[in-house]
């Protein structure tokens, strides 16, 4: 098995499989942040960042396909880590039921940690202050993301080390800034769907429509929607947790054509032998027939299915984030709208309008998933009753 890694142009590295992949290659570049299918082409686009490539370099590595002296390159000095300890940590990450999206980025945190004091036989708490005010006073990074490295450091000497680091005080914080989200009007909103078109168009509606999430809409499921009660079950989101928000009624008839285009599709599947889709929990070998039923399908499949030439699989994942990134910018320049907008925007766009409607802040919360109303609070800085419904006095002369 090999993979080849090249350059594409000043702003990405392309990525291909010329012997095939199974799964643990594919999603090995599918964890790069910002990666990008080329359909024309059939290759990955790689941000050309030394942190982009560096972590592409590990996701192969950790495969186990590849072995430092063989086929892969290099990582360089430092940038493997003592697997072990890794393996343990994702082991009991898993145990613990965290989500596949935090199990990442908690190994992630780890390595970078580790690496960075590779060459010292002994850390602690000294290491961890340096490494923290680092993230803050030298790479900037938000609160957020310096949180998640701690929380991160944090359950790898607790749970991996046995060890429970206390004294933190020292670190420097990144300051929290105050950030209004995007918004569009409704008007807005209607422009850029109608620039939109297809089961690309269905998904933005439903992000809008709904206030999901773009990947809890690309993971849905047939099973999934359900019309008799009139809403759609967003499993496994953010935080692992599961929530029902409502089926929109306008969208009812095109959600049905979208069901009945993957029943032709996965028909076509079945008949050319394959069909199976991946499945969550391992349901698969409880169930060995379950991953062929009609349900179990994707909601947005890909267009093509994904092929390993060594073993002859085949299978169809979910449409790729990136592809539906690129329609809603697309449209969204087309629509004239001056914004840094972006499929977020639909979620945000949601609470806010749903705020102006008159429904009350918990009910938006539940709908989001939010576990702290204050994160919900964010959408009052921007409904009408504040700046852009005050008359200037200037209008008044």
């Amino acid at each position: 098995m090999k993979i080849e890694i090249k350059p594409y142009d000043d702003s990405f590295i392309a990525v291909s499989f010329p012997e095939g992949f199974n799964a643990d290659l594919l999603n090995s570049v599918r964890r790069i942040p910002q990666r990008i299918w080329n359909d024309d082409e059939k290759l990955w686009l790689v941000p050309n960042t030394q942190r982009a490539l560096d972590q592409l370099k590990m996701n192969v590595y950790n495969t186990g396909l590849f072995n430092v002296d063989g086929e892969f390159p290099d990582a360089g000095q430092g940038s493997l880590m003592p697997e072990d300890s890794i393996k343990r940590m994702q082991e009991i990450l898993k145990a613990k039921n965290y989500s596949k999206k935090t199990c990442e980025a908690y190994k992630k945190w780890v390595e970078s940690f580790l690496s960075k004091y590779s060459h010292k036989n002994s850390l602690g708490q000294k290491e961890i202050n340096e490494f923290l005010t680092e993230l803050a006073v030298k790479k900037h990074v938000s609160p957020s993301t310096q949180n998640q490295a701690l929380a991160a450091l944090l359950f790898y000497f607790r749970f991996v080390k046995n060890e429970n680091p206390v004294e933190l005080a020292s670190v420097i914080h990144a300051k929290k800034k105050e950030r209004i989200p995007v918004v569009f009007s409704r008007q807005e909103v209607t422009s850029v769907i109608n620039n939109l078109s297809g089961s690309k168009q269905l998904a933005a509606e439903l992000m809008y429509g709904t206030g999901m999430r773009l990947n809890e809409v690309l993971a849905l499921r047939i099973l999934d929607v359900d019309f008799g009660m009139n809403e759609i079950i967003i499993r496994h989101g953010k935080g692992d947790k599961d929530r029902h928000v409502m089926l929109p009624q306008k969208l009812v008839p095109k959600i049905k054509e979208q069901i009945a285009a993957v029943k032709k599709i996965h028909q076509k599947d079945l008949e050319a032998g394959f069909g199976k889709v991946a499945m969550p929990n391992q349901m698969d070998k409880k169930y060995p027939t379950a991953a062929k039923e009609l349900k179990w399908q994707w909601l947005f499949p890909q267009a093509n299915r994904w092929k390993n030439k060594e073993t002859g699989e085949e299978g169809r994942w979910h449409l790729d984030e990136s592809l539906l990134q690129k329609a809603v910018k697309k449209a969204i320049l087309e629509a004239g709208i001056n914004k840094n907008a972006s499929c977020h925007t639909f979620r945000h766009s949601f609470a806010t309008h749903l705020l102006e409607n008159g429904y009350d802040i918990r009910t938006v919360q539940e709908l989001l998933g939010h576990s702290d109303l204050r994160t919900t609070m964010i959408y009052t800085h921007v409904l009408n009753k504040g700046p852009g419904g005050v008359i200037s006095p200037l209008d008044r002369m």
